[in-house]
């Protein structure tokens, strides 16, 4: 894999990783800042988390496998970049010339950086280029120092044409951010965020996934948590590598926190993200929050607890969740069948009587 490669698929895959770890608080903000999750916004996070990434990646790997590598050094004139242009057109092919390439790349990795700074933060064109400047400063400075003080030397060579390549960057992006409309800069809360909207099943599936992919990720951390106070503070290597306990966690920890969640607030933390919530119904408030509980997640993560048999029973559970899903109204869905509960807007004023 080529040097250029290999930061870019670096940058993608921690990026999906982060972007699954974050997806749950990003749906729940976005609920409370805007009152809806859009598709464009979703991506725009996405993008941005992406970008920082293959700053991060870019500037600073391959990092080298051991000590045996030559010191990379400083270039501390413009000279070698503006040659590097100058030779680019002299030669005559340009658009096909590595160095030129090198010094446009250059320019346009920090253009997100500056158009961020003028659409998201709302800052003006001399702030946006003072943050390339600082920011390629400090990776300049990074490299120079060795991941400071990590190498014994810098492994990538410090170059004052790339502070000027960045920080010309971060210029066009902010100017480049005047094209977005006011109105649309920055994070403010939404006038209207607290405003109920339809419930859709869109959203109700939404909130689905959020329980499902939050559920998932806590089991994992439960699981490596418990295998690492097994591994540095008990010192037990047998239970390490049987993994029973960490099993038990990884199954276990989950369904208490959903349970515990929905019974102290009557909704699971997916319908917390997207602003949903189960009233009415015929049974005891208590009873109508178990059975919430039991129609939704809290049945998905219990099934899948009993082993082979389970396995089935969670594919059999997710196939009636989903077509109970398109098939009752305003998408309650299995929830809502076995509750007797009606699915509403949680922002909505007047809960739906008992």
């Amino acid at each position: 894999m080529s040097g250029q490669v290999f930061p870019a698929v670096v940058a993608i895959l921690f990026g999906a990783v982060a972007g699954l770890v974050l997806f749950v608080p990003v749906v729940a903000l976005s609920y409370r800042r805007r009152g809806r999750l859009s598709v464009g916004r979703l991506g725009f996070w996405a993008a941005s988390l992406v970008y920082f990434l293959a700053i991060w990646s870019y500037t600073l790997l391959p990092i080298p496998a051991s000590d045996d590598y030559r010191c990379a050094g400083a270039v501390l004139s413009l000279a070698p970049t503006v040659d590097d242009v100058v030779g680019a057109f002299a030669d005559g092919s340009p658009l096909t010339d590595v160095r030129l390439l090198q010094v446009v790349f250059n320019v346009l990795l920090f253009v997100p950086l500056g158009f961020l700074i003028r659409v998201v933060g709302r800052r003006g064109v001399v702030l946006g280029v003072l943050a390339g400047l600082v920011l390629s400063l400090f990776i300049e400075t990074t490299q120079l120092t060795g991941v400071w003080g990590i190498f014994p030397c810098g492994y990538r060579l410090f170059d004052v044409g790339d502070l000027l390549t960045n920080t010309l960057g971060a210029l066009i992006g902010s100017v480049l951010g005047l094209i977005v409309p006011a109105r649309l800069r920055g994070v403010e809360k939404a006038a209207d965020a607290g405003a109920p909207r339809p419930v859709t099943r869109g959203r109700r599936l939404l909130g689905a996934v959020c329980d499902v992919l939050g559920a998932a990720i806590l089991a994992g951390a439960a699981g490596t948590v418990v295998q690492l106070f097994l591994q540095f503070a008990l010192r037990r290597e047998d239970l390490v590598s049987d993994g029973v306990i960490a099993d038990v966690a990884s199954g276990w920890v989950p369904i208490v926190v959903w349970l515990g969640v929905t019974l102290a607030t009557g909704r699971t933390v997916g319908d917390l993200c997207v602003e949903l919530r189960y009233d009415g119904g015929r049974f005891p408030e208590p009873v109508g929050r178990l059975l919430r509980f039991t129609g939704g997640i809290g049945g998905y993560l219990l099934l899948g607890e009993l082993g082979a048999v389970g396995g089935i029973l969670v594919i059999a559970f997710v196939v009636a969740w989903l077509v109970l899903l398109f098939t009752t109204p305003a998408g309650r869905g299995l929830p809502g069948v076995v509750s007797g509960r009606q699915l509403v807007d949680a922002r909505a004023s007047e809960p739906v009587a008992h």
